[in-house]
């Protein structure tokens, strides 16, 4: 019954959403870190054994990501393009920022080597709201086009301990864990 209703939402959404921008790391990443100095890659095999054409597309999984079967879920009848290789009229429906390693924090992840964390992510989008507004001619027909978008934002769920002691960590972290501070100190 449950699954019955998401896709009936789903249904009754796609109805009116125009667009679909995609924030996050590597459970949304669609290829952004292909072109980056970076061990957080997917452009290999097995990756994307079972995606269309058995192609790897930078994605971390062996087709679709969560990412993608909600663009589908919408109506999109083409995936959301990274923002590394998106371009033309095809901005219109959406791009993906998402970043393999990246976070919330600057430094999240950098121990694997270069990803788009989320200002950058953020810094790209403005851009790209930028590409849309002159191929739209109007910031006005932009800014209506762009309230008709959805928005997937999850960053976070990969986060490992070596991003918190991690040499690139400036100063000392705390946190809080069931009601008591805790300090990791800078290694």
């Amino acid at each position: 019954m449950d699954s019955q209703m998401n896709i009936w939402f789903c249904a009754l959404v796609s109805l009116s959403v125009l667009c679909y921008f995609i924030f996050g790391d590597s459970l949304a990443d669609a290829g952004n870190n292909n072109p980056l100095s970076t061990f957080a890659k997917a452009n290999y095999p097995p990756y994307g054994i079972d995606f269309p054409k058995r192609t790897s597309t930078g994605r971390f999984c062996n087709g679709r990501t969560s990412a993608d079967i909600i663009g589908q879920l919408l109506g999109f009848t083409s995936f959301i393009p990274p923002f590394t290789v998106a371009s033309g009229s095809s901005i219109l429906q959406g791009v993906n920022y998402a970043s393999a390693s990246a976070g919330i924090r600057a430094e999240t992840g950098t121990h694997l080597g270069k990803n788009i964390g989320l200002d950058g992510q953020l810094k790209n989008h403005r851009a790209m709201v930028s590409r849309i507004t002159a191929l739209l001619k109007t910031p006005k027909a932009a800014k209506a086009h762009l309230s008709k978008c959805i928005y997937y934002v999850g960053a976070g769920k990969l986060i490992d301990t070596s991003s918190w002691t991690s040499s690139t960590v400036d100063s000392e972290l705390r946190f809080e864990s069931y009601g008591q501070e805790k300090t990791v100190a800078k290694s």
